[in-house]
């Protein structure tokens, strides 16, 4: 997110934002004698200044603590300044400490406003609403000292640590201000890059040969680089590139003993053209589009794959029936021409060998990959810094969220990981397993469940499914109703709120620009049905309607007149229902900032 500045550019940790009448003025305040950065609040323009402005009776500023500089953001007539509110540390990599955005703020540089027309005002107006929302965007976390967004991020920056070198800034606004401003899931060069997480766990092995061996277990895990972020029913599938949605690159850091092991792999949707776009039902059709591009477009992934992971095995979680078989079959045709000694395909039927309870059947399918696993390695580094071992392939799996069965997957697959190389350093015995010491057990599955958590929050707006199996190693009755309301979540935000968020999501990382001539017209705008489509005032009448409907029924045995009218209000409450179930499309809240087809 942020890249680190030469030593004599340390950037800020600390400033206080003055927020005058005519400018906003971001003084550091972390113990650097620096200049203070000014910003016109008329025209956006920035500056440095060495001193605080003067304050009067007619311009006294408000005052308060920041803790960063996002970036700046145009809209049609004004330009907004976001920063970062509050933070919260949430673990260090390599002595770095990591923090979570808690809150931002978007403050409005918008005073060049007075002299634009009322249809400007409006469409401005709704252009900084979507980036309200934007204001509540959860799971952006950078660091002030090192790069948290560099694909397999140990095996390019423990060397960079280790020889105290430094990344030279690169500053998102056109101004050369790298001491205040870093990147927090911006994009860079046109491309996203989007950290997740970053935990740190302090486990205790207890062993014959040694009374008490400390471990460092960090997981780091970053979002594609390539596909703008979305929310799960708006990003689907892959694009024309080959890049697709929910591709998230996973870490698993071991420092033990001054040895250094790091093991990567990686979850996406399946690499070809295909949607799911919501209309009310619980699981919508997944539909595929142009699927006779899907051999190019998925050639076209793993050559990327490969290119920066080596040889590749990909496991496919889905069913092999109704809508998922089809997308499972797709798959496995598009993939099966370009087959090599670099690219394996692998189908695991997740819910039809484990179902909702045996996970620990995913032995079966660590059966089929151990080879590959074995072959592939993992980064071990001693310690003096120097590679014993490196990893040369990935695993890639999916399954249609690349969420819950993806998630149980790969922590099965990284605690198995983990366990050659506690052998191979000599912490392990031939025999022996993670869950030998309760402890290292209890923290390991805590540590993926909450990684699972962050992934899907991110996604699909709430916690992991079936993660109780990974926090426990089984399913629970309260998990299992944990994910009944997850269900219910999810279903709700995929109809009815995503669709703001995914253009607020594009609007703060840049992914749509605001163009004056073209966004003359507001997003909002409908005609037809569309401009009269409205979910809750439907419920409300279909409601309403068949409370009438009993109510005249009731009185219907005093007058039989109130039979018709019975008749009419369950016509009415029949008829509204039926138009809102055959355009049920139209009344989800949908993007209006982008084409649901990418």
């Amino acid at each position: 997110m942020m890249e680190r500045a030469e030593s004599c550019q340390k950037l800020y940790t600390r400033l206080r934002l003055w927020e005058f009448p005519d400018e906003y003025v971001i003084e550091p305040t972390d113990g650097s004698s620096a200049s203070s950065l000014s910003i016109n609040r008329v025209d956006a323009s920035i500056k440095l200044v060495d001193a605080i402005p003067e304050c009067s009776s007619v311009r006294v500023p408000k005052i308060q603590t920041i803790f960063g500089v996002v970036g700046m953001l145009k809209l049609v007539a004004g330009s907004y300044l976001i920063v970062i509110m509050e933070r919260e540390c949430v673990g260090s990599y390599l002595g770095h400490p990591i923090f979570k955005v808690v809150s931002m703020k978007i403050l409005p540089c918008d005073h060049s406003l007075k002299d634009h027309s009322a249809e400007q005002k409006r469409v401005e107006s709704e252009f900084y609403g979507l980036l309200r929302v934007a204001e509540r965007t959860v799971g952006l976390f950078f660091s002030y000292d090192t790069n948290l967004t560099l694909r397999k991020l140990l095996t390019k920056a423990i060397y960079n640590y280790m020889k105290s070198l430094h990344y030279k800034t690169q500053p998102y606004v056109q101004v050369q201000i790298p001491k205040y401003k870093f990147k927090c899931g911006s994009p860079r060069r046109g491309k996203l890059q989007f950290p997740l997480d970053s935990l740190e766990n302090e486990l205790t092995l207890d062993m014959p040969l040694f009374c008490r061996t400390q471990i460092s277990l960090e997981q780091l895990y970053v979002g594609s680089t390539y596909r703008p972020q979305g929310t799960r029913m708006w990003r689907r599938g892959a694009d024309p590139d080959g890049y697709v949605a929910n591709f998230v690159e996973t870490e698993q850091i071991v420092q033990i003993n001054g040895y250094i092991a790091s093991f990567v792999q990686v979850r996406g949707s399946m690499p070809f053209l295909w949607e799911q776009i919501v209309d009310l039902t619980y699981k919508p059709k997944f539909e595929i589009v142009k699927p006779e591009e899907a051999p190019r477009v998925a050639e076209r992934h793993f050559l990327d794959l490969r290119k920066k992971y080596g040889a590749v095995l990909a496991i496919d979680l889905v069913n092999t029936t109704g809508d998922e078989g089809r997308l499972s079959a797709k798959f496995a045709s598009s993939v099966e021409p370009i087959q090599n000694d670099d690219l394996r395909y692998i189908h695991f039927d997740f819910h039809k060998i484990c179902g909702h309870v045996h996970f620990e059947r995913l032995a079966f399918l660590y059966d089929q990959i151990a080879d590959f696993l074995e072959k592939n390695g993992y980064l071990l580094l001693n310690d003096k810094g120097e590679k014993m071992k490196e990893q040369h392939g990935i695993v890639r799996t999916n399954c249609i969220d690349c969420l819950d069965r993806t998630n149980v997957t790969q922590s099965m697959i990284g605690r198995k990981m983990l366990e050659l190389q506690l052998r191979r350093i000599g912490i392990f015995a031939a025999e022996e397993t993670v869950s030998s010491h309760p402890n290292l057990d209890e923290k390991y599955k805590i540590l993926w469940a909450n990684h699972g958590d962050d992934v899907s929050i991110q996604y699909s707006g709430t916690p992991a499914l079936k993660g109780d199996f990974v926090r426990f190693g089984k399913r629970t009755i309260q998990g299992i109703l944990n994910d009944f309301y997850n269900a219910l979540g999810r279903y709700y935000l995929n109809n009815f709120a995503d669709g703001t968020k995914q253009d607020a999501i594009n609007l703060l990382q840049g992914h749509y620009i605001v163009s004056v001539s073209r966004d003359m017209t507001p997003p909002s705008q409908k005609g037809g049905l569309e401009s009269m489509a409205n979910f809750p005032a439907a419920l409300g009448v279909v409601s309403l309607g068949l409370f009438l409907t009993i109510l005249s029924l009731g009185q219907a045995r005093y007058d039989l007149r109130h039979l018709f009218f019975a008749a009419l209000w369950a016509a009415i409450s029949m008829g509204v229902a039926a138009v809102v179930k055959a355009n049920g499309r139209i009344f989800c809240n949908r993007p209006r900032l982008h084409k649901p087809r990418r």
